[in-house]
């Protein structure tokens, strides 16, 4: 039962599912890259260079048995999604970056005074204009 309670409060702490948030984010994410690549940045590419399919980039490795291939053009598509999204996600924390200093460089508002103080300072006043 105890080890139950500790992992209760550990999946409920805001960090856990800031986590699971971000991974589910994270992962819609992903597919809307594939596709920005496959859909919408390699056809033109390939089109420019001589109507060439990126996946069909292939290198057939020489075997009695089995047919082999280096598919460098599927590996060209992966490096231009991994660029794609180091890209994104420089931008993001490079803004939240940014975000986070201008908060630091607020100036602090200086505390309201309390109760206490208000009636000192209301005390002092009436005592100099006694005067």
């Amino acid at each position: 039962m105890k080890i139950l309670k500790e992992f209760r409060e550990f999946a409920i702490k805001g960090n856990v599912i800031d986590m699971a948030v971000g991974i589910v984010i994270g992962a819609a994410f992903i597919s809307i890259v594939q596709s920005l690549v496959k859909d919408i940045i390699t056809p033109p590419i390939g089109y420019v260079l001589g109507k060439v399919d990126f996946k069909d980039l292939v290198v057939n490795m020489p075997t009695d048995k089995d047919p082999v291939t280096i598919n460098y053009g599927m590996f060209i598509n992966a490096s231009i999604n991994f660029m794609i999204v180091a890209t994104v996600m420089f931008m993001v924390v490079k803004t939240i970056n940014r975000l986070k200093r201008k908060e630091k460089e607020k100036p602090a508002e200086p505390p309201k005074p309390t109760k206490d103080q208000e009636l000192l300072t209301e005390i002092r006043d009436l005592l100099k204009n006694q005067t």
